[in-house]
């Protein structure tokens, strides 16, 4: 393996850690805002389970604090001019901020509320290591789609393992994902610091950073794309998480096993499907792979039986591998090189508020006309903007480098 091969190694193992740790807690999610002070009666009336809104606005709770200090961690690291620090301050405060959740049920004194305000605190340092990370491997030489496939798989190996492994821990303690996931990363502070940190040299004011990303729009082209991509994910994370719960009667280490359905094909497709998106471009994985993802999610909707499901749940991973990395390959593609903090943390940013539209969206419909309208609304969404998006790229792919042609 080269020098780079290793680097490259190295920073996807930390992006496994961080997407690892946060998938313990979905499986088992309700049991887990339960241990955590939240009443079982507070849902919506006509909510379709229990503690739908609580596992809600604990998951939301995380994002919100990734929406408001993602780009905070990017300009930064781009004003700087150095990755390694941020990323060893974010993960140690990350785990830091699990390690305080778990330890609320043994001080009772803490109203959920309070919870949710350390969820805030844990999301806007976890999302500084996760980004910046992510920014080391941009940072790296041999080709933005092999880089963001390796990248891709981490994130979809963490959710696979991370998963099924939390609804294991769950099973023990409600409280033990946190545990986990705390001491996880722990273990990323010390792990990034292994690896040379090849931020550009040069630094630029943060308002000029800020408005260099202003004249670069053709970027809310993939931000778009990772927006309605990461909705998706965090619609299963909570809303699909109940429903497999709900409809087919599974407990939490099952239903992990059935998010490793999708995860696990995501995972293990993700870094040949970046390099198939260096060699044919950007377009074909991106657009055709959206449409036939959104299709993905109608049928897991549709499906009869946990066999049926769980098959869908499969094809759905073998799409969103084709659309993830092409998708970040495609900020990489367009980003300048002292600004990729700033484009990555442009995209994590959409991600998360993706995210978050994935939890309030679908929760909120799911509460209110039940899980098949959440399927419709979600798996809609991800085939709409595909279609609309079809004449842009069409438009742009003779333009811009990086859409249609091969990259290196």
């Amino acid at each position: 393996m080269t020098r780079t091969g290793r680097v490259r190694a190295v920073l996807a193992a930390v992006v496994f850690t961080v997407l690892f740790s946060q998938l313990l807690l979905y499986p088992g999610i309700a049991d887990l805002v339960t241990e955590l002070g939240a009443e079982p009666g507070t849902s919506t009336e006509g909510s379709v389970s229990p503690q739908l809104d609580a596992s809600m606005w604990f998951l939301v709770a995380e994002f919100a604090g990734y929406v408001a200090f993602v780009g905070v961690w990017g300009v930064a690291s781009d004003a700087a001019g150095r990755r390694t620090p941020f990323v060893v301050g974010a993960a140690l405060a990350g785990a830091a901020g699990y390690a305080a959740l778990a330890l609320v049920p043994t001080i009772g004194s803490i109203p959920f509320g309070g919870v949710l305000l350390l969820r805030v605190f844990q999301g806007a340092m976890t999302i500084g290591a996760f980004s910046l990370t992510m920014t080391m491997l941009m940072d790296l030489e041999g080709g933005h789609g092999t880089n963001m496939g390796a990248a891709g798989i981490a994130i979809g190996l963490g959710a696979a393992l991370g998963a099924p492994i939390g609804g294991r821990l769950t099973a023990v303690d409600p409280v033990a994902p946190l545990v986990a996931a705390a001491t996880l990363l722990t273990v990323v502070g010390g792990l990034v610091t292994t690896v040379p940190d090849r931020a550009p040299s040069s630094t630029r004011a943060w308002r000029a950073i800020i408005r260099s990303v202003r004249e670069r729009p053709i970027l809310t082209l993939p931000y778009a794309f990772g927006f309605v991509d990461r909705m998706t994910a965090g619609f299963f994370a909570l809303v699909g998480t109940l429903y497999f719960q709900s409809a087919f009667g599974l407990d939490p280490a099952a239903t992990g096993l059935m998010l490793a359905c999708f995860f696990a094909p995501f995972a293990l497709l993700q870094y040949p499907m970046g390099i198939l998106s260096d060699r044919i471009g950007r377009t074909i994985p991106i657009v055709v792979g959206s449409i036939c993802f959104g299709a993905g999610i109608l049928a897991v909707g549709a499906a009869p039986s946990v066999a049926t499901a769980a098959v869908a749940m499969v094809g759905v991973g073998v799409l969103g591998a084709l659309v993830s990395p092409a998708t970040m390959a495609l900020v990489t593609d367009l980003a300048a090189a002292d600004e990729r903090g700033v484009a990555m943390g442009g995209f994590n940013l959409a991600g998360s508020l993706g995210f978050l539209a994935g939890f309030v969206v679908g929760g909120t419909v799911a509460g209110w006309w039940g899980y098949d309208a959440a399927f419709v609304v979600v798996g809609g969404t991800e085939i709409a903007i595909a279609l609309v998006a079809v004449p842009l790229f069409l438009r742009l792919s003779t333009e811009t480098e990086g859409l249609s042609s091969p990259q290196s």
